[in-house]
């Protein structure tokens, strides 16, 4: 039987990262996943704090050619309602950043993170899943497809919504599902974006322009199910003319490129994200609707807790209550986000008038109060952020 000091189990973004962080801080690591059955198309947007992750790793160099900039961000609202909300813009330059992050192709993403764990001596790739995993106070232990056994004495659970290592532990999942898809599709474009991400709220949900390198961009279209369907099943050149209209022409003439994809949208969060030897990270803990590009960005900080707990001593054994350290530090991150984006799209899909003022009086404040708007932007890019940016100046006052 193979001994490691880390199981990792799940080879998407946010478990191969976790793997790659771990071992680069000195943990003999096994990453346990099965090799992915098809291209992902889709793009993720990473903000400022995981972007530092990608640099400490060494991945960025690699990455940052085929990423775009994020410099601006602005909500627009699409709706016919009576009561619309202006629109809020969001600069990275006002809190001092060339850009709020980038957005990455996940293939990409995938790509760079394959090639730096077959390179990484502490990282060795088992091919295969979790068929039993059973565990003590002292490790655990993993049946392995393959039929090979390995132990370890922390096991990190990365494995998705159906998680295997959540279900193993008995740690329930709440959750809940919206009646809307997503459609997922790159275009070109004829205008430049000029770094600009805009996301219309319409009635059925967000409908997000995001950059790619050059005169391309990265689209997530919310709709009900049944629109979605209808959408998928334009022939291009008239999806093209529906993107284009929906997206005002900003960008001049529009063309989708082959690959779209649909997506259902649900949310779940699991009870507890960590206990005794093990740990929850990414959708095994978390998953919500795609707006405000917080979701792999908090699956990134679930990674960079990890790291802190587990290689602050990595030539000393793991502590065999790491797994509940990291439950009570990542608890109020992950709930607040949750029910965060829960909030906010619920709020994009009520009729309820009193819903429709709170939400328009909402981004009137952030426009025309610049303070509250930038704190806001800093703790979106990394929670307690803006709180300490705060507390910086007041230091700064006071030394004067």
């Amino acid at each position: 039987m193979q001994d490691f000091e880390i199981a990792v189990v799940g080879g998407g973004l946010a478990g191969s990262i976790a793997a790659l962080a771990l071992a680069r801080g000195g943990r003999k690591v096994a990453l346990v996943a099965p090799a992915a059955e098809k291209t992902d198309e889709r793009t993720t947007a990473l903000m400022d704090q995981s972007i530092r992750l990608l640099e400490r790793l060494g991945l960025w160099e690699r990455i940052a050619p085929l990423a775009a900039p994020l410099s601006v961000m602005q909500i627009i609202d699409a709706t016919s309602r009576l009561l619309r909300a202006p629109t809020a813009q969001f600069r990275s330059a006002d809190v001092g950043l060339y850009a709020f992050g980038y957005n990455i192709p996940n293939r990409v993403l995938l790509e760079t993170l394959q090639a730096a764990v077959a390179a990484e001596a502490n990282i060795t790739r088992l091919d295969t899943s979790v068929t039993v995993l059973d565990h003590s106070p002292e490790r655990a232990t993993l049946s392995l497809a393959n039929g090979e056994t390995i132990a370890a004495a922390f096991v990190i659970g990365a494995d998705g919504r159906n998680s295997k290592v959540r279900e193993s532990i008995g740690i329930g999942a709440r959750r809940w599902s919206y009646r809307q898809s997503a459609v997922v599709l790159n275009f070109s474009h004829t205008l430049p974006h000029g770094n600009v991400s805009t996301e219309f709220h319409t009635e059925t949900g967000p409908f997000t322009q995001v950059p790619l390198p050059g005169l391309r961009s990265s689209l997530v279209w919310v709709v009900k199910p049944e629109e979605a369907e209808q959408l998928m099943a334009l022939p291009i050149e008239e999806l093209s003319r529906e993107v284009e209209a929906r997206m005002q022409s900003m960008l001049g003439k529009v063309t989708v490129e082959p690959g779209a994809q649909t997506w259902p949208l649900s949310s779940l969060m699991a009870d507890r994200f960590g206990k005794d030897r093990m740990a929850l990270v990414g959708e095994a803990a978390h998953a919500f609707p795609p707006i405000g590009a917080q979701g792999l960005n908090l699956s990134l900080r679930d990674v960079i807790t990890l790291s802190e707990l587990l290689t602050i001593a990595a030539d000393r054994p793991i502590p065999t209550d790491a797994g509940d350290r990291f439950n009570r530090r990542r608890r109020a991150d992950i709930m607040s986000r949750t029910f965060g984006v829960d909030l906010l799209n619920r709020s994009l899909l009520s009729d309820f008038l009193p819903t429709q003022m709170v939400r328009a009086a909402g981004l009137h404040i952030l426009n025309s109060a610049p303070p509250f708007r930038n704190l806001l932007m800093r703790e979106g890019l990394e929670p307690g952020g803006g709180f300490r940016a705060i507390f910086d100046t007041l230091r700064k006052e006071v030394r004067r």
